[in-house]
């Protein structure tokens, strides 16, 4: 997916934000140290950096990580990632609508996600701020409110079903 977004968006880099925890999730994840060593292991692309930068700055949640990021980094523009899954239940995230209005958000699909995703709270009421796939390249530089939803080669694999198999 990260190797898509550089492509399909036309990103500098992806920086995958290997977190503390998910305040949304009711089990704790495996040791920070681990996931950032699995996650380093799976990342062989030069413009794909791996970074426990939650952690280092102390927030959990999504905007606050934003806005500490686009504090530290005033001149990077920042385009949030996510799979199609989230999307779907985006609105749950606390001040969603904060970063849906300060940061552009790019949406990758995931295997069976496409309609719901679509048709989800934060896309309905964000409908208009959507780029067309085609002007997908458009996102780092779109002024937010801005999304874009891809579609892209499938690959049935989630960070559920890793965790699962014992892989983190």
């Amino acid at each position: 997916m990260s190797r898509e977004a550089l492509k399909r968006f036309g990103l500098d880099r992806v920086w995958w934000l290997v977190s503390p925890g998910n305040p949304l999730k009711r089990n704790g994840p495996a040791a920070l140290d681990r996931r950032m060593a699995a996650a380093r292991a799976m990342v062989t692309h030069p413009r794909i950096l791996v970074t426990d930068i939650e952690a280092r700055i102390g927030t959990r949640y999504t905007a606050e990580t934003l806005e500490r990021l686009m504090a530290l980094y005033p001149g990077v523009r920042f385009v949030w990632l996510m799979g199609a899954d989230n999307l779907a239940q985006f609105h749950r995230w606390q001040r969603w609508e904060w970063i849906m209005d300060n940061v552009p958000v790019g949406v990758l699909a995931r295997p069976g996600q496409g309609i719901s995703a679509r048709s989800a709270k934060a896309a309905t009421v964000h409908q208009a701020a959507r780029l067309p796939a085609m002007g997908a390249r458009l996102l780092p530089h779109a002024r937010p409110p801005a999304w874009c939803f891809v579609n892209l080669p499938m690959v049935d694999l989630s960070s559920t079903a890793i965790r699962a198999r014992g892989d983190w």
